[in-house]
């Protein structure tokens, strides 16, 4: 059945527009991006179909150009929308925690460096610098590995924050696998960064890991007390 015949409220951008952005299904989200589906298939169809074979939401957006084209419906214009919005959602999220001591608003922070690491197929290690007030000056990853590590060098962390002038920092590093559990090399060379950093009076106000769901801090769980 044509969309255009479902009931109003049953529309995904009517019912967007009623009960707001948060009341849509990941596939009818995906149908308002999308706008409209292709031959013998509604866009609700198309949506669902995209989702299944990508196996969601998340590896949808997360799919590399070559593979993203390769789906019918899906085409260069719509793939350069869809990382047109993914750019301005990270800037929004840069530009909220811009505005405020980082501290201030933790959950910004964490939403910040997970759409800043999500996307990473392999281990990567990265800090949030900040100034005396706990506000951004920069943010770098600082270290690329393999699936599930990443080696660390305390010497260029560091050099790194001499060169931003930072007072304090937030480090941050993704588990491709999924899970934000730390290891115990985490814990360990978490606290090790932190008695170095210490000694140029640089404060590490907590390690922070993106993996599926909510991004996990290490000094909320009691990981970074020593």
């Amino acid at each position: 059945m044509n969309i255009r015949e479902w009931p109003v409220n049953e529309r995904p951008r009517e019912k967007l527009l009623h009960k707001g952005a948060g009341s849509l299904s990941d596939a009818e989200l995906l149908a308002v991006f999308l706008g409209s589906g292709v031959r013998g298939c509604n866009v609700l169809e198309l949506a669902r179909g995209l989702l299944a074979k990508f196996g969601g939401l998340r590896q949808l957006l997360d799919a590399d150009r070559e593979s993203f084209l390769a789906e019918l419906g899906l085409g260069p214009v719509r793939y350069s929308q869809l990382q047109a919005l993914l750019e301005i959602g990270r800037r929004n999220l840069e530009t909220s925690i811009d505005r405020e001591a980082a501290m201030e608003n933790p959950a910004a922070v964490r939403r910040y460096l997970k759409s800043m690491l999500r996307h990473e197929p392999s281990e990567v290690f990265g800090c949030l610098f900040l100034d005396s007030k706990h506000r951004p000056l920069a943010f770098e990853i600082l270290f690329r590995g393999t699936i599930d590590r990443a080696n660390i060098y305390p010497r260029e962390v560091v050099r790194r924050s001499l060169l931003h002038n930072a007072a304090a920092l937030i480090l941050c590093h993704n588990h491709p696998s999924g899970s934000c559990e730390p290891s115990q090399d985490d814990v360990h060379m978490t606290l090790s960064l932190k008695r170095g950093l210490a000694l140029i009076d640089v404060r590490v106000l907590d390690h922070v890991i993106i993996g599926d769901g909510e991004p996990l801090s290490m000094v909320e769980h009691g990981w970074m007390a020593g």
